[in-house]
Formats: structure tokens, sequence, C-alpha cells
């Protein structure tokens, strides 16, 4: 009888120690669940901030999806005047676009200052100024050396490098007219007088391309056609040519190293 009653008592034990483990254990996973869904929700709630933080940009991205196409077979953007429009081979302005706030920077030109390529768009004109006083304070000497470019002249650059180079050739590197950035009014080509104020990659070596590359971003410009993306953005690498879009944007491109058309989806 006394064998029955300690065997009992020690199988009560044993058993309500296992309840308890398994209480231990199922507190413990739902302590761990609990963690996890308070997680999930962080993630949607931070991609909200982060969308919401890009939005503060004046004239911030609108739809990119367009639906209209020429007799060309090119899509014609109906946001020409966003700042981050989308303009490359395969995406055209509308026809007869001029943007209507052209201004010329505050910033050093080599070349007369009556020509119209000194011109950007007032918010890209403002943002250039910073970035080359932010330069000029780090001792370096950029020059600006072509922005704004309309239908015309950029017609005449093109059928003259076609003339001059063969159309394969000139297609690496020149836009059709209609097609190109400068067209915006938010593209710099800029240069240093240690270069002859030339757009060549080996800006690339000199201290004010390497500044650029790694600073440009801070006041709301890319290198709109990086190293290794040509498959990508239809051109060979000019690390001269800056490209306005505004920080939060080019800050999201320079960290995670991609073109304007991986940025909104689409590539090519």
């Amino acid at each position: 009888m006394k064998k029955f009653v300690i065997t009992s008592g020690i199988f009560l034990i044993l058993s309500s120690f296992l309840i308890g483990c398994e209480e231990n254990i199922k507190a413990t996973e739902d302590m761990k669940k609990s963690m996890v869904e308070k997680q999930e929700k962080k993630i949607p709630e931070t991609l909200k901030l982060i969308k919401k933080d890009e939005n503060t940009e004046q004239n911030e991205e609108v739809e990119q999806e367009e639906t209209v196409v020429d007799s060309d077979g090119l899509t014609v953007v109906n946001n020409p005047s966003s700042l981050q429009v989308v303009v490359n081979k395969q995406r055209k302005l509308p026809d007869g676009y001029t943007p209507n706030d052209l201004v010329i920077p505050d910033v050093p030109f080599p070349f007369d200052p009556n020509d119209p390529k000194r011109q950007l768009r007032e918010e890209a004109a403002r943002a250039l100024e910073d970035l080359f006083e932010a330069s000029k304070q780090v001792g370096l000497d950029l020059h600006a050396v072509s922005g704004y470019r309309s239908y015309e002249r950029q017609k005449q650059i093109y059928e003259h490098n076609v003339a001059t180079r063969g159309q394969e050739e000139t297609d690496k590197f020149s836009a059709r007219p209609g097609t190109s950035e400068h067209q915006t009014g938010l593209a710099m080509d800029v240069s240093t007088a240690a270069e002859a104020f030339a757009l060549e990659q080996t800006f690339k070596q000199t201290p004010e391309g390497q500044w650029v590359a790694n600073n440009a971003h801070e006041y709301g410009f890319i290198i709109r056609y990086p190293e290794g993306k040509s498959a990508i953005t239809g051109y060979s690498y000019e690390p001269w040519h800056l490209r306005y879009v505004g920080k939060n944007i080019a800050s999201a491109i320079h960290e995670a190293e991609l073109t304007l058309e991986e940025y909104f989806g689409l590539v090519p």
C-alpha cells in the first residue's frame, strides 16, 4: 500500500512537472509568435514612412507607366514636367515640350554667357549651385559644360554625329531628338579645367570626378549613366552627366547602386 502511495505521488509530481514544461514551452512559443507578428507589422509601416519621406520632394514622382505610343513605337511620357520623369531610348518627351522655368545657375561655365545650354530648371539650378559651392569648399574646380538643349538643337547634334561617326556608334552616346535628358532641363554635364572641359570617361579619375560620384546624391543629383549599366540605360558610361531627381530619390539610387530605370521598374 505504501509502495502504491509513493508511486502515485511520484507520478503526480512528474505529471505536474511535464505539464509545467509544456506550458512554459507554449508560453515561449506564443511570445516568439507575438514578436514575429510585431516585426511583420513594422515592415509595412517602415515602407510607408520611406514612401512618405520620398513623397516630400517638390513635384514628386508621378505614375511612370504610360500607354501613349508614337509612330516610331516609343512611349510618350505624360509627365514631362515631373522632376522624376524618365526619358530614354524607349520613352520620349511630347512634341514641342519646353520647360517653363529655365534659369541660369550661378556656377562657372567655360563659354559664352549667352549660350542657352547654360540653363536648367529652377530647382535643379539651385541644387547645382549648392553642389558647386560644396565642391569649392574642398578645393575642387568644377565647371558646368552643357545643360538644357531644345529639340531642334539635339536634332542638329544627333544628325552631325551620325554623319561623322555613323548611326550605330552615335546611338551609344547621343540621344535621338525628343529622347534627350537635356531637353528636360534637369541634366547638366560637368567637367574640370584639368580635362580641358572635355566630356570624357577620364573625368572619373580626377578629384572632381571622384567627389561628384561620391557626393552628388546629397544635392539631389545622380550619375545618370553609371558604369556597367549600358544594357539598361542604353548609353555608355558618362561620369560627367548629372541628372536632378531630388535628394531622397538620389540618395536611394546611390546607396542601392541603381539606375533611374531600375528604381522606377522601367528596365527595357
